[in-house]
């Protein structure tokens, strides 16, 4: 593994938000936004808090080049929507696990949709 990549994850470990940077499917401009997070191995899994409905999903649908950022590490990356049911469970449970499962029922309404980065 690089050492860029160690670094990642150390700040990813640490960390309870990035800045997920995707770029617009009509406009073709970079948006950024804070995103929370979980990590499972080697993954970055994203969960959008308003499911398939959310701006950010919708763009990673069309353009999956993604660039994250957390203190001062960055990574590009492909973010890969989620779409099995069972797939978007495991993340929820990841979600609760981290942020506990009140903050997860509270910020995310509809849980219909979920993206994983690998971070290689």
């Amino acid at each position: 593994m690089s050492t860029l990549l160690s670094k990642l994850l150390d700040a990813l470990k640490k960390g309870s938000e990035i800045q997920l940077i995707v770029k617009g499917r009509v406009t073709g401009n970079e948006s950024s936004r804070p995103v929370w997070y979980a990590l499972k191995d080697h993954q970055l899994l994203l969960l959008p808090v308003t499911g398939i409905k959310t701006q950010w999903y919708k763009n990673i649908v069309k353009n999956p080049q993604v660039k994250i950022t957390i203190d001062a590490e960055s990574y590009t990356g492909l973010a890969k929507p989620i779409k099995d049911q069972h797939e978007i469970s495991e993340v929820i449970e990841l979600f609760k696990a981290k942020y506990g499962a009140g903050d997860v029922k509270k910020y995310y309404p509809r849980l219909d949709a979920a993206s994983r980065v690998n971070l290689k």
